[in-house]
């Protein structure tokens, strides 16, 4: 029963509904969506976005100081649902649901939690989704986008993040925490705003996009591009490439688990190598292949093509603190620091929080290093979050 539980959480987390727990998750916490506009922001890398919206969400209560705030930063194909329902009967809670809530490892009675919807995310038509990107209306044209919109980075949807603070009133974190693409946030904003940042956690996480990561990303990349209805990522009138969003899909689920994990699914599906439907036809695939194509097909219906591409090339173009030598960077860091590397990871390596630490604890900064463990690999930072609930609610006190 713990092993079905177990894949049926997985397969919450690649159908784009997101869950801590094994089994079916519960939470009283109930959220809504709200919205944040920006008239006009500049890019990173110079360019002007017209009409920016994202979205956000909160969790506790803002104290009249306004100094209890997380800020919560996710990752790649997440959004700000972090944690609670939208509806009592939704099928599981947001993403973090296990550590964020009354009495939690983040717990609300303490503090207010917020998380914002990135750029480009990768949900754009979710309707629990709201963002600007590829697939949105240039207020300029009347049509979408496509390529025409501006290459964005992690430091564009840290400085999203900041403006929807500043709006808010506030202008000091009590801690930024993210996992995968949200460590690259997290890390970002303590180097880039280092009086904003006290504490900082990185879950599954690094300090930089090196060689042979910034190759893997764009593996994800590849189908896409070659799907014919991609057509130069002018598709918006036609048909969209799917069967190259599949394909993403099914390689982004494969690197953020392990041999382990689709091991034990096989056996839940009867694999063998030697299937009788491919033995017989060239065009039938094995059942754990089938498996992997139909959780990529669920998720691909609510995702877009050229926001993926948008958000591997801004995990291509990650170095924290965005100027070019990582060392200067984490030397502007004030936070005190917590890494939590999943020792499984085969997508973003542990060696890469690790040289991060390092990099800290050699420039004097008061660091922590604890590996996740389990057979998850890099879910082990979503999934497995709750091994380290006591780590991270004793960092966040101190």
């Amino acid at each position: 029963m713990q092993l079905r539980n177990l894949i049926f959480s997985i397969s919450l987390i690649l159908l784009g509904v997101f869950t801590c727990q094994l089994g079916y998750a519960s939470s009283d916490l109930l959220v809504e969506k709200q919205r944040f506009d920006i008239d006009t922001f500049t890019t990173f890398g110079g360019k002007t976005i017209k009409q920016v919206h994202v979205g956000w969400e909160s969790y506790g209560k803002l104290n009249n100081a306004k100094d209890n705030v997380i800020l919560i930063t996710h990752y790649f194909s997440a959004s700000s649902h972090a944690a609670g329902k939208y509806h009592p009967s939704d099928p599981a809670p947001g993403y973090w649901d296990a550590i964020i809530g009354p009495d939690k490892a983040i717990d609300t009675n303490k503090y207010f939690v917020i998380s914002v919807d990135t750029l480009a995310n990768l949900n754009a038509f979710d309707p629990n989704v709201i963002t600007t990107g590829p697939a949105s209306i240039n207020p300029d044209t009347g049509k979408a986008y496509g390529l025409t919109f501006p290459v964005v980075t992690i430091r564009d949807f840290v400085n999203v993040q900041k403006a929807l603070l500043e709006k808010l009133g506030i202008s000091r974190l009590h801690a930024v925490v993210g996992a995968s693409m949200g460590s690259m946030q997290a890390l970002d904003w303590a180097t880039a705003y280092p009086q904003w940042v006290p504490r900082m956690i990185s879950v599954i996480g690094s300090g930089q996009s090196d060689a042979w990561t910034t190759a893997l990303l764009e593996q994800w990349a590849i189908p896409i591009r070659l799907d014919k209805n991609w057509a130069g990522g002018d598709y918006y009138d036609g048909e969209r490439p799917m069967q190259g969003l599949t394909a993403a899909l099914m390689f982004i689920t494969q690197d953020a688990l392990t041999p382990d994990f689709f091991n034990t699914t096989g056996k839940t599906l009867g694999y063998s190598a030697m299937e009788q439907d491919p033995l017989n036809d060239i065009n039938k695939n094995h059942s754990i292949v089938n498996w992997l194509r139909g959780r990529a097909q669920s998720r691909a219906t609510l995702m877009d093509a050229n926001h993926l591409l948008y958000l591997v090339r801004a995990s291509q173009l990650y170095m924290a603190g965005h100027n070019g030598n990582l060392r200067d960077a984490l030397a502007q860091v004030t936070a005190k620091t917590l890494f939590l590397p999943s020792s499984s990871d085969l997508l973003l390596m542990p060696y890469l929080a690790k040289d991060a630490a390092g990099t800290l604890q050699e420039l004097g900064n008061n660091t922590q290093y604890q590996a996740l463990s389990g057979n998850l690999g890099h879910l082990n930072g979503v999934l497995g979050i709750s091994q380290s609930a006591k780590a991270i609610s004793a960092f966040l006190q101190e």
